[in-house]
């Protein structure tokens, strides 16, 4: 048995409702050929890098499941037949799995999200969170009881003042900007 996963671009403009048959029938596709579903992830509408059937924005679906050739072969022969399923792509993860292991991490995401406070964020500070880096990204504790790791900073600071040195010792390459060569040339 092997693992996939499979990806698949949903049109924006229908509602939940013509939505979630989609879902149901990959499901029962699924389980009918033998397979077993690990994962489902909703990552919901977002912007296209480029326009697929005159739409700007998808809303995305990720399945991550466990089965043979077969059972892929019959999703992706439902995602061409569909019209709501504007693109999809499927990859083999894992060309022999352990269908105990695949359970196990299951079982193991599942108690993680009900042991961490569910909280929606904005947007924005989402995609401002992914975009920080550096020492004060590593600052921020994910729990905010928690205190913030003395270590971590203590880490980064030699690094900064052993990288200062090095910058001062290298000058600058000659910059000209490409007005002032075409003068020079003249």
């Amino acid at each position: 048995m092997r693992r996939y996963e499979t990806f698949v671009i949903i049109d924006p403009d229908i509602s939940q409702e013509q939505r979630e048959p989609v879902v149901a029938r990959v499901k029962e596709l699924i389980t009918q050929q033998g397979g077993f579903l690990a994962f489902e992830d909703v990552w919901g509408e977002r912007k296209l890098a480029y326009e697929i059937k005159k739409k700007e924005r998808g809303y995305y679906i990720r399945f991550d499941y466990c089965g043979q050739s077969e059972l892929v072969n019959e999703i992706e022969r439902f995602f061409r037949i569909d019209d709501r399923a504007l693109k999809y792509m499927t990859v083999v993860l894992d060309k022999d799995v352990d269908l105990e292991k695949v359970k196990e991490e299951q079982a193991a995401a599942a108690k993680q999200r009900e042991t961490e406070p569910v909280t929606a964020l904005p947007e924005t500070a989402e995609t401002t969170e992914t975009t920080e880096t550096g020492p004060e990204a590593e600052e921020t504790p994910s729990d905010p009881d928690a205190e913030p790791a003395a270590p971590v900073e203590a880490a980064a600071m030699p690094a900064e003042e052993e990288a200062a040195p090095v910058a001062e010792t290298t000058e600058p390459a000659e910059t000209t900007n490409p007005d002032e060569k075409k003068e020079e040339t003249a």
